[in-house]
């Protein structure tokens, strides 16, 4: 029987950092590559491109890294603690709850360096992230949290340098391509059904299908079904593509769901900012995640979460959650003059926030909507509540906590000192947690076990790693270290 000659060996759907890490890859190994990318060229890069970039991987640390991050003549001035495969499997196991899957926990942490030093061999940029990870102390710098790499240029400059490597490597990408179904043939996914911009439909026969095309945390329908009531109202912080009809296209083939699907990462996000979704311009800037040190409280002056029950990275994700259940789904991040100038500068600096000052915290309640009584009893019980005995230090876990309920149990700073600033913030959702299942090779695998053959996940699409809380910077490391096992056997 003669066989049918395929249009290309691999069609990556997605063009994000997972499906140009898949494409990389499979274009190595010699495979002819297609990428499909719903998007047109100028809204490309599905949600990598509205990433700060900051990359959690293991390292042994400054020393080790000066190997690959572009030069700053700050190094010599910084330490960095290295990050351990102890660690990071312990971060994870810790923020999930011990939700996260055993064996893809072990994989994503063994091969994280190698892949983002082989990504960097490609021509990938990285550099410290001194504004989002440092702290300046004693004329030096202090690393912390686990989190010290990111991308040169962020999520914009991680999308573009992706794009050239895949253009050098004569990977066929396709933009404005939305994938509407997948082909199949003798119980093997053979090909992917496509619709362009202009309305043109075809089809594209393959030997290997890799899914990149994020969750469904841009389809309020979905939200609202699997994460629950009053999801319709999160702010979307990145692409408006991912809409999860390529989950459900698989999970009606068979296949079988991965991970938590009732939770997502979602974060503190200006409520009132002009233009406060998918923003190409301010991407990532539109996060307040300084809160660690100040107090949030929500339209009735309280407080409700322990903004220092860890450092930010480990917490960010998880408190865009508790900001939507609280009335109007709104709060309100406190600070006053001292703390002012340690907040992040690219995120509360930025054109256009959402901010009121005032010179009493009488008028600042006023200024916010909230009664001004229980706003200004709230900040009292806090001032007087904190230990301070213990020295101030956001560098380090400091214990020095507000006794009061929800306790503050790092980093208390009495709100004393006027001006006092008030930031507004509702809950912007980045990506959903739940997705398909997958095996070693990131195939996608049936209910029973067995491999859909000729289909793989990657990215958000491949569930299983995080549940109600994540590490910041897995996603990004997850999306390359997953692809690139898929585009290794695809």
């Amino acid at each position: 029987m003669t066989r049918q000659p395929r249009d290309t060996d691999v069609i990556v759907v997605g063009g994000g950092n997972a499906g140009f890490s898949a494409a990389h890859a499979a274009a190595e190994r010699g495979r002819r590559v297609a990428l499909l990318e719903r998007a047109p060229r100028d809204e490309a890069g599905g949600n990598s491109y509205y990433t700060a970039g900051a990359t959690r991987f293991v390292h042994n640390g400054l020393g080790d890294l000066r190997e690959f991050v572009e030069p700053d003549e700050r190094h010599a001035r910084t330490i960095v603690p290295p990050y351990s495969a102890e660690e990071f499997t312990a971060d994870l196991t810790r923020v999930t709850g011990g939700r996260n899957d055993p064996r893809m926990t072990e994989l994503l942490v063994s091969r994280s360096a190698d892949t983002i030093r082989w990504l960097a061999g490609k021509g990938v940029r990285y550099r410290l992230m001194y504004e989002r990870q440092a702290y300046e102390r004693d004329g030096g710098y202090l690393f912390w949290g686990g989190l010290h790499v990111g991308n040169v240029d962020g999520g914009i400059g991680l999308i573009a340098d992706h794009t050239r490597i895949a253009e050098h490597e004569g990977v066929d990408v396709r933009y404005g391509h939305r994938v509407t179904g997948l082909v199949t043939g003798n119980g093997a996914v053979t090909g992917v059904r496509f619709e362009t911009a202009d309305g043109a439909t075809g089809e594209l026969t393959t030997e290997s299908v890799i899914l990149t095309s994020g969750g469904f945390e841009a389809n309020p329908p979905m939200r609202e079904r699997h994460l629950g009531p009053g999801w319709a109202k999160a702010k979307v912080r990145g692409t408006p593509y991912n809409t999860g009809e390529l989950i459900f296209a698989a999970l009606d083939l068979g296949a079988a769901r991965g991970g938590d699907w009732s939770s997502c990462h979602s974060v503190a996000w200006d409520a009132f900012a002009e233009h406060n979704e998918s923003n190409r311009e301010l991407t990532n800037r539109l996060t307040r995640q300084s809160y660690p040190l100040g107090i949030v409280v929500n339209a009735e002056g309280k407080r409700f979460i322990d903004e220092g029950a860890d450092f930010r990275n480990y917490t960010y994700a998880k408190y865009g959650r508790e900001i939507l259940k609280q009335p109007g789904s709104v709060a309100y991040q406190i600070y006053d003059a001292t703390l002012r100038p340690m907040l992040r500068t690219e995120e509360y600096d930025m054109p256009g926030i959402s901010v009121v000052r005032a010179d009493t915290l009488e008028d600042l309640a006023h200024g916010i909507d909230v009664d001004a009584t229980a706003f200004v009893s709230t900040v009292k019980e806090f001032n007087d509540s904190i230990a301070r005995e213990a020295t101030f230090d956001p560098t380090v876990k400091d214990s020095r906590r507000a006794n009061v309920v929800p306790p503050k149990s790092n980093w208390s700073w009495p709100i004393e000192k006027a001006p006092f600033y008030a930031y507004p913030v509702t809950c912007g959702i980045t990506f959903t947690f739940g997705g398909l299942k997958g095996d070693d090779d990131a195939r996608v695998l049936r209910e029973d076990g067995s491999a859909i053959p000729g289909l793989f996940a990657a990215g958000e699409a491949l569930g299983g790693l995080f549940s109600g809380n994540y590490p910041g910077g897995s996603g990004l490391i997850a999306g390359m270290v997953f692809g690139r096992l898929a585009g290794s056997v695809a």
